[in-house]
C-alpha cells in the first residue's frame, strides 16, 4: 500500500474521494508539475482588474447550452418549453451583458438553471421531474443523479486543469475559498448541461436507469445504489470520449478534450487577451 502510494506523486495520478451520497470529499492533488510565475500573476491580475468579462462569458455559455438542449426538445414537438428557449434569448443575454457585479451573474446564473429544471416536466417521465434543486443530501433521483454528475465533471475539471498552467485556486465566477478547486467550479459550469445532463435524460428516457432498480431512498435521501451508480458512470465516461468535429480546429476531438481547450482559451485570454468564448453546444453537433 506504501508502495503504491508513493507513486501516485511520481506518476502524477490525482485521486479523488466521494462520500456515501456520491458527493465530493476531496482529491490527492499531487504537488504541481505545470507552474508558471507568469501566468499565476496574470490570472491574479485579470481576477482584480477584469474578472467580469471572464464571469458573463461563463455565465452566457451556461445560458447558451441550456438553449441548445430546450431547443432540441422543441424541435420533437415539446413546445411547452418555449417559453424558456423565448426568456433565455431574449432576456437572459441581455441581462448577462447589462450586469454590474458578480452577485447579479450568479442570480441571472440560478434563474436559467431553475427555467431548466422547471421544463424537465415536459420530457421526462413523472418519477424524475424535479421540484427543486436539493445538493446535501439529494432527497429524490433527479437530484441524486445531477449531484452525482456534477461531482463527477468538477473531478474531471480538475484533471484537466492540472494538465495546464493555470493555477485551481483563483477563479472568476465562483468566489475563490480555501477547500476547493474554485476554478475547476467555474469551468465545469457550461459542460453541465452538454455532458451531466444529456446523459442524464438518455439514461432516464432509455429506461436504463429506473427508480425502482437503481436508487436507494430513505426518509431524508436518495443515492444512486452500486448498480445505478455503475450504469451512470459508464455513460458518463463514453459522453466524455464521444467525439465531434471541432469548426476550428478541422478535426475530431473528444468532449474530454473540449475541457482541456477550454483552459488553452483562459490562458489566451489571460496573457494575450484574446475573448474567452466557451464550449458551445454547436461546436458538438
Amino acid at each position: 500500500m506504501i508502495g503504491g502510494s508513493e507513486q501516485l506523486p511520481q506518476n502524477n495520478i490525482i485521486v479523488h474521494f466521494f462520500n456515501y451520497y456520491g458527493g465530493y470529499s476531496g482529491t490527492y492533488y499531487p504537488r504541481d508539475h505545470y507552474l508558471s510565475g507568469k501566468l499565476l500573476v496574470k490570472q491574479v491580475e485579470k481576477f482584480t482588474n477584469d474578472r467580469m468579462s471572464v464571469a458573463k462569458a461563463i455565465v452566457k455559455g451556461i445560458g447558451l447550452n441550456i438553449y441548445e438542449i430546450l431547443y432540441h426538445y422543441y424541435k420533437h414537438d415539446k413546445k411547452e418549453v418555449k417559453e424558456t428557449i423565448d426568456w433565455i434569448k431574449q432576456n437572459f443575454f441581455l441581462n448577462v451583458e447589462q450586469a454590474q457585479e458578480i452577485k447579479e451573474l450568479l442570480a441571472y446564473e440560478g434563474e436559467v438553471w431553475m427555467r431548466f429544471y422547471a421544463d424537465f416536466k415536459y420530457f421526462l417521465p413523472e418519477d424524475f421531474v424535479m421540484n427543486k434543486r436539493v445538493k446535501r443530501p439529494p432527497d429524490n433521483p433527479m437530484n441524486a443523479l445531477v449531484s452525482f454528475g456534477n461531482t463527477l465533471l468538477y473531478t474531471k475539471t480538475i484533471s484537466a486543469i492540472y494538465q495546464t498552467h493555470l493555477d485551481q485556486r483563483i477563479s472568476f465566477l465562483h468566489e475563490p475559498s480555501e477547500g476547493r478547486f474554485s476554478l475547476s467550479l467555474d469551468l465545469s459550469e457550461v459542460f453541465k448541461p452538454v455532458i451531466v445532463f444529456r446523459t442524464i435524460f438518455d439514461l432516464v428516457n432509455n429506461r436504463r436507469l429506473q427508480v425502482e432498480k437503481h436508487f436507494e431512498k430513505n426518509v431524508n435521501y436518495c443515492v444512486l445504489n452500486e448498480e445505478g451508480r455503475k450504469i451512470f458512470i459508464e455513460a458518463f465516461e463514453g459522453r466524455l470520449e464521444s467525439v465531434f468535429m471541432h469548426p476550428k480546429l478541422k478535426r475530431k476531438v473528444s468532449y474530454r478534450t473540449a475541457m482541456k481547450l477550454d483552459c488553452y482559451k483562459l490562458i489566451k485570454n489571460i496573457l494575450e487577451e484574446k475573448e474567452f468564448v466557451p464550449f458551445s453546444l454547436k461546436e458538438g453537433m
